[in-house]
């Protein structure tokens, strides 16, 4: 019978994600947390109302919900299904009530510790090991809290085999089933950021086709103009036109516009070259340091030594040099911009963070559009072409924002194998 109820409650538990996956396909399923909490705290309490009463103890998967809460909605989601639970199980009574209270706060020590390490990981098997670890802490916690209770209660002078086989077979569903709502809700993230990456792909396509026409349709009349003029001023040596060499450089401003959208349409890594990340970053920090101060910014940089890439130094500096001027431009005087490099196994991870007004999550979602810009005076084109050389060299671009806190732009490259450091 305890198996039947517990399989039971391994569907309460994965409805959530089949909830989300219906209605709520738009957004990623870690937010908004008090949203996660809620709904996890839900289908726990559920768990109790329809828990299997056993030697005066309650026999159900609360917990595996209360793990999914702090996994994917934070701590605000995590501790929010806690009350939830606690509400229910208040509710539901019984002679065991206390150490059902005491268990739930044990319990949701292990979630809210490993959930810092989960967080760092987007591997999904590496997530799913550490679902299922708090799966295994939240089973000890209860086999702890049954010893317990059956040491202050009367009439069991030592433990039946019944309750033995009552403790496996629960520890063994409750620990399956975080492992296999975890993987649900994987499936459902890959699955959304698969939808972006395609949406992405086809505004790339339209954009890419456009920026192709724009060349086509202009480059070449401005290099038959600029190369009239250049001769024009050759045979000025009176100097009748005083404002050649102005023109020449508005000329040369218009093609290096029409450069970068055809490096948005199809980025070409010219000269492949092998170089330190840490070297190069602390050269374009010491490269932007004077705009910063400028600005009134702090502007520090964290190297790791000896990570080696392989890629065309020179579109990397544009890329970075955009994204790093940016975070400047974002922050208010007296704040800060830091530039960090680690190693994130095979991949080296660039991070500059600032502490200027961020984003919402609406215009986290525009960031790379055409024409978007956060700035009253940008255009948008710098992130594009930023985020299109990245992706050429085979890398990814990251936004975390918060308003009011900041912005942390993560930029992952592929390390050089025969120099990984």
């Amino acid at each position: 019978m305890i198996v039947e109820k517990l399989l039971l409650h391994v569907l309460i538990v994965l409805a959530p994600v089949l909830i989300h996956s219906l209605f709520f396909s738009h957004r990623p399923i870690g937010r908004p947390s008090f949203f996660v909490g809620i709904l996890h705290g839900l289908t726990g309490s559920l768990c109790i109302l329809f828990a299997y009463e056993s030697f005066g103890l309650y026999w159900d998967l609360r917990y595996v919900p209360l793990i999914l809460a702090f996994l994917y909605g934070g701590m605000r989601g995590g501790f929010t299904a806690l009350g939830l639970l606690l509400a229910a199980r208040i509710y539901a009574g019984g002679e065991a009530l206390v150490f059902g209270i005491f268990s739930a706060f044990i319990a949701a020590i292990g979630p809210v510790l490993i959930s810092a390490k989960f967080n760092r990981y987007e591997w999904k098997w590496k997530r799913l090991m550490w679902a299922m670890l708090a799966g295994v802490w939240t089973v000890f916690v209860q086999l702890l809290i049954l010893i317990g209770y059956l040491n202050f209660s009367d009439g069991f002078g030592f433990i039946p085999a019944k309750l033995l086989y009552f403790v496996a077979v629960f520890g063994l569903i409750q620990i399956t089933g975080a492992g296999f709502a975890a993987l649900l809700h994987e499936a459902s993230m890959e699955r959304f950021r698969m939808q972006e990456k395609i949406f992405r792909a086809e505004k790339l396509n339209t954009l890419g086709e456009m920026a192709a026409s724009i060349a086509h349709e202009v480059r070449n009349p401005l290099t038959v103009v600029k190369g009239f003029l250049q001769l024009m001023q050759a045979d000025d040596r009176q100097g009748k036109f005083p404002y050649l060499p102005l023109v020449l450089s508005e000329l040369d401003r218009a093609e290096a516009i029409i450069s970068d959208y055809l490096n948005f349409a199809k980025p070409k890594l010219e000269k492949m070259e092998v170089f330190d990340l840490g070297e190069f970053l602390d050269d374009m920090v010491q490269l932007l340091n004077p705009l910063s101060i400028k600005k009134s910014v702090a502007l520090t940089g964290k190297m790791e030594t000896g990570i080696q890439i392989r890629t065309d130094r020179n579109k990397l500096r544009q890329a970075v040099i955009n994204l790093m001027k940016n975070a400047i431009e974002a922050t208010p005087p007296g704040g800060r911009v830091s530039v960090t490099l680690s190693a994130a196994g095979t991949e080296a991870e660039i991070k500059i963070s600032d502490t200027g007004k961020g984003m919402t999550t609406e215009q986290l979602a525009r960031i790379g559009s055409l024409y978007y810009s956060t700035k009253e005076e940008g255009t948008g084109l710098g992130t594009m072409v930023s985020l299109s050389i990245i992706e050429a060299m085979g890398g990814k671009t990251v936004y975390a924002s918060q308003p009011g806190v900041g912005t942390e732009v993560k930029v992952f490259l592929k390390r050089n194998e025969s120099h990984g450091g």
